[in-house]
């Protein structure tokens, strides 16, 4: 997939060692391994994600889970727990039968 790089001029060598071309040569490379480790833009037509966890317990910020039927980022102070349940007793009832 393309991503829209523009590819590193190479000149053509010389017929005698020149540490000019050389130079030029090792520049153009540096060039290249620069655009190929930055991550850049991403586009794509398709992309499968298979196995994710559904809560974002130790990932890193902007890490990626499935939260019920959506996927989510996880972003700083916003947790979703993992097993999360509550219990709650709020006074009596009787109940009597006759």
């Amino acid at each position: 997939m393309s991503r829209g790089l523009v590819q590193p001029y190479l000149p053509t060598a010389p017929s005698e060692y020149s540490e000019a071309y050389m130079s030029e040569v090792v520049r153009s490379f540096a060039v290249f391994l620069r655009q190929v480790n930055n991550p850049g833009p991403w586009q794509a037509s398709a992309l499968t994600l298979p196995n994710l966890q559904t809560d974002n317990f130790n990932l890193p910020i902007g890490g990626v889970f499935q939260y019920g039927d959506e996927l989510r980022i996880t972003v700083a102070n916003k947790p979703y727990l993992r097993g999360s349940q509550a219990t709650g007793v709020v006074g009596q009832v009787t109940v009597t039968i006759s």
